[in-house]
C-alpha cells in the first residue's frame, strides 16, 4: 500500500482561513492522507507527497472480526487496504465514499457505537468499526435554509418573473467533482458545522416556506444525491410535511449519480422538480469543467447525467417538472458545443426549460473573466435556434428569457 501525506507550500498559502473553519484536519497528530485539504485549498497551496516514514500496526475489530492495519491511514483507507471494496454509485462497495472531504457523510460508519466519517476519521488501535449504519439516522452537513428570488434550474420560468421570492433553498456539503470553479465552494468543502438528519433538515425548510408564502422547497450544493438514504428521507419528510399540489420539491443536481432506480426512488418519495447540470457534452470539456481526471469515470458521470435527462422526460414528464442547467465560459466551452447541447436537448424535449449558468472565477479558477450579458444573449440565440424553447440565461444583471 502507497502512503502519501500533505504538505503546505508556503509562498502559494494566503492565509484565506479555509483550513481553519471550513475544511480542518481531524488527524492532528500526523497526516493520514485523506486530501481533504489538499481538495478544498482554494489556492492550491497544499501538495501531496509520498510518505515512506516507519508505520506500526495497530489493531481494530471490523464488523466483529480483528484485523491490523498500518497505523496513519483513515478508516476508509483500512477497509480499503483489508480488502473491502468502497464505491462512488450506490451500491457498488461495501461503503460509498463519493467526495472524500467529510461534507456528505455517506462513507459514514460506527466506531465504537459513534457515526464518524470513514474519509476523514483516524484509524487508532483498539477501535470498533460497524459497516452496518441502517439502525441509526443519516447524517449531512446543511446549510440554509434561505429564501431564493429566482430558484434554481428547474424553477419554472413563468415563477422566476414574480417579484419576491420564489422558493426557498437548502445547500449541502459534499460534491463528488472537483470544479476548480466552484460557485459555492465554502458549502463543498464544509467538513465542520455540525450535521443534520433529513428529518431535521426538512422541518426547517418547510417553516422556511410558510414563512415566506412561496411554493419551491429547493435542495442544492454542493451535490445533494451523494447520501441517498438521507436524501430520499428527507424528501418523504418533505412531502409528509408539505402534502399540497401546490408545493414543488425541488432537487438540483450534477446528475452524475441519477440513475434510473435512483430517479425512481425520488419521485416514489415525493421529488417532482428536478434539476440536472450535465456539465458539457463533450468528455473533454466535462473534464475541464469538473475537475475529474479519471477519464473513464468522467465518462460515466457525463452518460449518466445525460441519460438521468431522458430518463426523466420518458418516464415522468406528467408528474416532474424538468430543467438542464448549462455551465458556460468559453475559457472552457466553445458556442459550437453549446450548439451541440441544444441540438442533444432538442432531440429530447424541444419544451425542456434550459437555463444557463455564466461561470464566473472563483475558487480555484480566477483567471477566467466572467461573460458579458451581450455574450450570455448570443448563447440564449444559439440555444434558441437549435430549437428549444425555453431558454434562460444568468447574467451580472439577472437572469434573461425565456
Amino acid at each position: 500500500m502507497k502512503f502519501v501525506k500533505c504538505i503546505t507550500i508556503p509562498e502559494k498559502c494566503r492565509k484565506c482561513g479555509m483550513c481553519l473553519s471550513v475544511n480542518i484536519c481531524y488527524s492532528v497528530e500526523g497526516c493520514v492522507g485523506c486530501l481533504s485539504c489538499y481538495y478544498a485549498c482554494p489556492y492550491e497551496a497544499k501538495k501531496v507527497v509520498e510518505d515512506d516514514s516507519p508505520r506500526r500496526w495497530v489493531k481494530i475489530r471490523i464488523d466483529g472480526e480483528s484485523y491490523e492495519v498500518p497505523e496513519r491511514i483513515t478508516v476508509k483507507s483500512a477497509l480499503e487496504f483489508l480488502g473491502f471494496k468502497i464505491g462512488i454509485y450506490p451500491g457498488e462497495g461495501k461503503i460509498q465514499a463519493p467526495c472524500g472531504t467529510g461534507g456528505c457523510w455517506t462513507c459514514a460508519v460506527l466506531v465504537d457505537g459513534e457515526l464518524v466519517r470513514s474519509c476523514i476519521t483516524p484509524v487508532r488501535d483498539g477501535m470498533s468499526i460497524e459497516t452496518d449504519t441502517s439502525k441509526v439516522p443519516p447524517l449531512r452537513i446543511v446549510h440554509g435554509p434561505e429564501a431564493h428570488p429566482v430558484g434554481g434550474k428547474a424553477t419554472p420560468w413563468w415563477e422566476k418573473k414574480v417579484k419576491g421570492y420564489v422558493e426557498v433553498a437548502i445547500w449541502v456539503a459534499g460534491c463528488n467533482l472537483r470544479c476548480p470553479q466552484c460557485q459555492n465552494y465554502h458549502v463543498t468543502y464544509d467538513n465542520v458545522s455540525a450535521p443534520m438528519s433529513p428529518e431535521e433538515a426538512a422541518k426547517l425548510i418547510t417553516y422556511e416556506r410558510r414563512r415566506y408564502g412561496v411554493r419551491g422547497l429547493a435542495i442544492s450544493g454542493g451535490e445533494p444525491t451523494l447520501n441517498r438514504r438521507w436524501l430520499i428521507r428527507y424528501f418523504r419528510e418533505l412531502r409528509r410535511l408539505n402534502p399540497d399540489k401546490e408545493a414543488r420539491l425541488h432537487l438540483d443536481s450534477n446528475g452524475t449519480l441519477l440513475t434510473p432506480d435512483y430517479i425512481d426512488e425520488l419521485v416514489e418519495a415525493g421529488c417532482n422538480n428536478i434539476g440536472i447540470e450535465p456539465k458539457g457534452l463533450r468528455v473533454e470539456t466535462f473534464m475541464k469543467i469538473s475537475g475529474i481526471r479519471d477519464r473513464a469515470l468522467a465518462e460515466r458521470y457525463l452518460r449518466t447525467s445525460w441519460e438521468a435527462v431522458k430518463y426523466v422526460v420518458d418516464h415522468y414528464k406528467d408528474k416532474v417538472i424538468l430543467g438542464i442547467g448549462i455551465p458556460y465560459n468559453s475559457a472552457f466551452m466553445s458556442l459550437e458545443e453549446v450548439r451541440e447541447i441544444g441540438e442533444r436537448i432538442c432531440s429530447i424535449d424541444p419544451e425542456i426549460q434550459v437555463c444557463v449558468l455564466d461561470y464566473f472565477p472563483t475558487f480555484r479558477r480566477r483567471d477566467i473573466r466572467r461573460p458579458s450579458v451581450r455574450e450570455m444573449l448570443k448563447v440564449k440565440k444559439v440555444l434558441n435556434e437549435a430549437g428549444l424553447k425555453y431558454v434562460i440565461v444568468q447574467t451580472w444583471i439577472g437572469h434573461i428569457g425565456p
